[in-house]
């Protein structure tokens, strides 16, 4: 089934092909407007990014229709504070940590993503392992595409962090990781650690994000998994979370904001999602209210949690039934059309926004409605009701 998706941040494809080396100064703004006008042209560093005959506004014009009577759109220019119309979601001056990126196609890049354009500076905490690759792939360019905002900048990562979150300082990592070859060249990756790092070369953060969750029995039923592996899913995927903000917090600015991801999983039965992660989903969404309160009274941080729905990435393709899950919410959703990324990414921003300054220990869910429903309406017992399907676009 298709439907006319929700409004969201556009993303205009670049025009000429961007060496990863080229760096973009850029601030940039989510506005949610009625109106599609005018911006200003992006300043540049790279002159290889643009013709020399051919402007950078004038290219934003072609494409500047396809963004009337869009709910969302983008804006660069070079005052950082000028007057914008409709409500913005400015986080110009900001500076995110965003825990758990590996790649470029999982939730945490979607919200690195949003949160750039709005005009935060981007820190990130990659897993030790998977360092490696991933900054060689930033480095060559791999993920040049999807690095791509709404202004036609490139996202930039201002320092990528090694970071294990299941191990909270350096006296409780044991002997077998630490002379584990995966692990070397690396150092300072435990979340005390990475906190230091990050107040000394930066001083404070403003927004936190945890993108991270591991079970490693996920495809064992509960009552097939054993001790260690249950534990580990709530080590990996749910303390981490509050190992996260015991150590962040005391760097974080006043007002800031703290987005963690859970799923569906955590207060209804799906099968196949095992291991011990629908417990330790669970537990980081009751973590998330306590949580607020706690951060909230002694450092001003609020603390949410986003239900995402399901989405074709490379961890989720580890659980097995992925496609599955995402045909079951195309079939019963209220809204029938898949979940994409970049809506939860623009959810975050929005959380870690001013707009949100009221909202604390909230399960934001942005599934589609899929949370809603009751019954799976494409049953068979239901094939006599007229229900109501999504026009075909």
């Amino acid at each position: 089934m298709a439907a006319t998706a929700t409004p969201s941040t556009q993303i205009v494809p670049p025009k000429s092909c961007i060496s990863a080396s080229h760096r973009i100064s850029r601030s940039s703004i989510v506005c949610f407007t009625n109106e599609t006008k005018a911006t200003s042209s992006t300043k540049l560093r790279s002159s290889s990014f643009l013709p020399a005959t051919q402007s950078f506004a004038k290219i934003y014009d072609c494409n500047r229709l396809r963004l009337e009577r869009r709910g969302i759109k983008a804006m660069s220019g070079a005052s950082d504070k000028q007057t914008l119309p409709g409500l913005p979601v400015d986080l110009r001056g900001k500076r995110a940590f965003i825990a758990g990126i590996a790649d470029d196609n999982g939730y945490g890049w979607a919200i690195a993503k949003s949160l750039a354009a709005a005009g935060a500076e981007i820190l990130v905490g990659t897993w030790v392992p998977a360092l490696n690759i991933f900054e060689t792939s930033l480095r060559r360019g791999k993920f040049d595409e999807s690095r791509v905002l709404p202004d036609g900048s490139l996202m930039e990562i201002t320092k990528v962090y090694p970071l294990d979150a299941v191990f909270d300082c350096p006296e409780d990592v044991p002997e077998d990781v630490k002379t584990n070859k995966r692990y070397a060249g690396s150092s300072k990756w435990t979340v005390k650690e990475v906190a230091e790092s990050v107040k000394q070369d930066f001083g404070t953060i403003d927004i936190l994000v945890h993108s991270l969750a591991n079970g490693p029995e996920v495809s064992k039923p509960i009552l097939e998994t054993s001790r260690n592996g249950y534990l580990a899913a709530i080590s990996a995927s749910s303390y981490s979370f509050v190992s996260l903000l015991k150590h962040f917090v005391p760097i974080m600015n006043p007002g800031g904001s703290t987005i963690s991801l859970t799923y569906i999983a955590s207060e209804k039965i799906i099968p196949g999602y095992g291991g011990g992660m629908s417990s330790a989903k669970a537990a980081l969404e009751s973590d998330t209210k306590v949580l607020a309160f706690e951060a909230g009274r002694k450092h001003n941080v609020r603390v949410n949690t986003i239900s995402a729905g399901p989405l074709r990435s490379r961890a989720a393709k580890a659980i097995g039934f992925i496609d599955m899950m995402i045909d079951y919410s195309l079939e019963n959703a209220p809204l029938q059309k898949e979940l994409t990324a970049d809506e939860v990414g623009n959810a975050a921003a929005f959380l870690a926004s001013p707009l949100a300054s009221a909202i604390t220990g909230a399960v934001v869910y942005v599934d589609n409605g899929l949370n809603a429903m009751g019954v799976g309406v494409d049953s068979p017992v239901f094939r006599d009701l007229d229900i109501p399907k999504a026009q075909k676009s």
